[in-house]
């Protein structure tokens, strides 16, 4: 189905303004990504992988700021990737969106890439993969990186308390006390309203079937892929050089592995 660019830009801001409320440090976050390419990419046009790029938010913004770039930006929600597609055609040739699933395996080669990309990014997606899927599609993104490539996470990971039972408390006693510091909520639109009104609306009917076809839910939060340990390890077993956190405020972290 065909969605014009305006009402696809519109459905955005709205995805924008809900993942803002959620997340007040999300361009922050943004901007130390995008700072870590720039660094490390060692060229004005790096080829860089968005993985679960949702509608696009973070390629475009990555897109501003490096306009030479290529993004190849991968997800498995039909509904997204049209926003995506309709709000940004006029990067097309910057800007590919393609259809994936990274919980199946062989991903990465139907991606049909000419040259190893320089960064595989991502915010705010990776905690709903399964660990076993986890570790398998980090150790893809290493074969299709460049030696010194980057992978840049952005998401909530936490201590285990199992591991470091009195670090994961307080972690979660701090991510308590910033919320009741913060101030009254608005009243803006939620994670839960915004897919609500998706569903409501009669122009995306077709994409919102799809989705529901494909099972794809918009609860990840229960996976046990929030756990940093869980990420670290995956990434020790792909192979990447050196793993650690770059920018972080409090379980909000950028997680960063060098191929």
């Amino acid at each position: 189905m065909s969605i014009g660019q305006p009402v696809a830009r519109a459905w955005i801001d709205r995805w924008d303004a809900q993942q803002q409320a959620y997340l007040p440090d999300r361009e922050d976050r943004f901007t130390v990504l995008i700072d870590a390419v720039q660094e490390c990419a060692g060229r004005p046009d790096p080829l860089v992988l968005d993985l679960g790029c949702g509608p696009g938010s973070l390629s475009v913004r990555l897109l501003d700021r490096i306009p030479a770039a290529t993004v190849v930006a991968i997800d498995a929600d039909p509904l997204l990737l049209a926003l995506g597609r309709a709000a940004w055609s006029d990067l097309a040739s910057q800007l590919r969106f393609t259809s994936q699933d990274l919980r199946t395996a062989g991903w990465s080669t139907a991606l049909g890439l000419d040259r190893p990309a320089d960064a595989a990014v991502s915010t705010t997606a990776l905690h709903w993969l399964p660990p076993a899927a986890l570790a398998a599609m980090y150790g893809e993104v290493a074969g299709m990186l460049r030696p010194g490539g980057l992978l840049l996470n952005g998401d909530h990971l936490r201590e285990d308390e199992a591991d470091a039972p009195r670090l994961a408390r307080l972690g979660r006693a701090l991510n308590e006390r910033e919320d009741r510091h913060r101030a009254p909520d608005a009243g803006g639109e939620t994670w839960a309203g915004w897919w609500e009104a998706v569903a409501n609306d009669p122009a995306l009917a077709e994409l919102v079937a799809e989705r529901d076809r494909l099972a794809l839910g918009s609860n990840h939060h229960e996976s046990p892929s929030v756990l940093l340990g869980v990420h670290v390890a995956a990434l020790r077993a792909a192979g990447f050089a050196e793993i650690g956190t770059i920018w972080q405020h409090g379980d909000n972290r950028l997680l960063c592995a060098i191929r």
